[in-house]
């Protein structure tokens, strides 16, 4: 391979978090620095007259970490349509029949660092997807994301693996009070998650001085084939012909994403040239509406003829703390404070640095979503978790149900 460019540094440093659950905050671990002949060579054949170069076209081997999630299987899938070969690490089963047999499937957790490098072995690219969602206890959320990174990038940077694309989050900006949101606003998570996000990508910036090539998306909520989690509940209730509640009139614009436009979004960063992707991108629907339009179309859908009712905002809002406090309630505090307010990124950095167009509005993913859940609903029948694959426990909400 011929010598490559120094990876610049991002143009979005992420700040300090305004506190962290589990443990003291990471210090920098020891390591070699990334071998120069590791980095995939770029060309300066431009695809276009303007716009981003592509790595030469070569055959890319990915090892994704949380590859049996929900974002992990959808990505699987769109990596090996295009040809890709795929290794999987994550500490649930790999259970997806129409794609087991082409995946080297490690069922271990990101944290043990000798099976972890036995998932990476070989890998052009690392996707790390893996996460413990808000759901989770604190320090279990501090392990995953913040040592769990760490431990990602560091076997990374020991292997000679020259790129790690890092999935974040939009809950680094916590609860903005402008719109859109930008890569360089501040970033301030809310709760042990978001927290937890920001200083991952703290991690990710001391990587990429060290020589590796980091990507970082921040997608906004997504959604498509195989998610449950909180919208199970949207789901559910208009599967079962009920009006839905939302938190204020519902004229606030929440953005969303559909899992294939995010799972594209993570090609393009694998497959450019390392001067363009190594930096930060927020990953969004380019179409979306009110929270009210959008969720109506999926009531619409189900062909009850209910509605999307609206709630006081405040009052809810305070049930829905006690509620959470209590044990409760599956709504965590990113969901019912930023529920009824705007809620939508620019994603103009990443349309001119990577090409980036989404295929779905957030109707579309939506409506997706919805026609998957209602295809799967019997066997989904009795499940319950904390995962996004999961129908989440909606403890008190079942009786809310029943006035709706």
């Amino acid at each position: 391979m011929s010598e490559p460019q120094t990876p610049p540094a991002s143009g979005s440093q992420p700040q300090p978090a305004p506190g962290t659950h589990g443990g003291p905050e990471a210090q920098s671990a020891p390591g070699p620095s990334l071998p120069a002949a590791q980095v995939p060579t770029r060309t300066d054949v431009p695809l276009g007259a303007v716009g981003p170069r592509a790595v030469p076209a070569r055959v890319l081997r990915f090892c994704i970490t949380g590859g049996a999630g929900f974002l992990g299987i959808n990505l699987v899938r769109h990596l090996l349509r295009h040809g890709h070969p795929v290794a999987s690490i994550d500490i649930a089963p790999f259970d997806y029949d129409d794609c087991r047999r082409l995946v080297d499937v490690h069922t271990a957790d990101i944290r043990d660092r000798q099976r972890l490098r036995q998932a990476m072995q070989g890998a052009d690219v690392v996707v790390h997807a893996a996460a413990a969602l808000p759901l989770y206890p604190p320090q279990e959320i501090y392990s995953t994301e913040v040592e769990g990174t760490r431990g990602v990038l560091q076997t990374a940077l020991e292997l000679g693996v020259p790129r790690v694309i890092h999935i974040s989050s939009t809950a680094v900006y916590g609860v903005p009070d402008r719109h859109p949101v930008r890569e360089d606003d501040p970033l301030c998570g809310v709760g042990p998650y978001g927290q937890a996000k920001v200083q991952a990508e703290q991690i990710c910036c001391e990587y990429r001085r060290r020589g590796l090539c980091v990507p970082i998306l921040r997608p906004k909520s997504f959604v498509g084939p195989e998610r449950l989690g909180v919208f199970a509940l949207l789901y559910e209730w208009a599967a079962d012909g009920h009006n839905f509640p939302i938190l204020g009139r519902g004229d606030n614009r929440y953005q969303l994403l559909d899992v294939e436009d995010l799972c594209e979004a993570i090609r393009l960063t694998a497959t450019l040239a390392t001067d363009v992707v190594n930096d930060t991108f927020n990953i969004g629907a380019a179409e979306f509406g009110t929270m009210r339009e959008d969720f109506q179309a999926v009531l619409d859908a189900a062909g009850f003829g209910k509605r999307v009712i609206g709630l006081p905002a405040g009052p809810a809002r305070f049930v829905l703390r006690v509620l959470e406090r209590l044990g409760v309630s599956p709504l965590y505090a990113w969901v019912y404070q930023t529920a009824g307010r705007d809620s939508y990124v620019s994603i103009d950095k990443a349309r001119r640095v990577l090409g980036f167009e989404p295929r779905y509005s957030n109707r579309q993913a939506l409506l997706r979503n919805f026609r998957w859940y209602l295809q799967n609903r019997s066997r989904l029948s009795g499940q319950r978790g904390v995962s996004h694959r999961t129908v989440w426990n909606p403890g008190l909400l079942r009786l809310a149900k029943l006035f709706f």
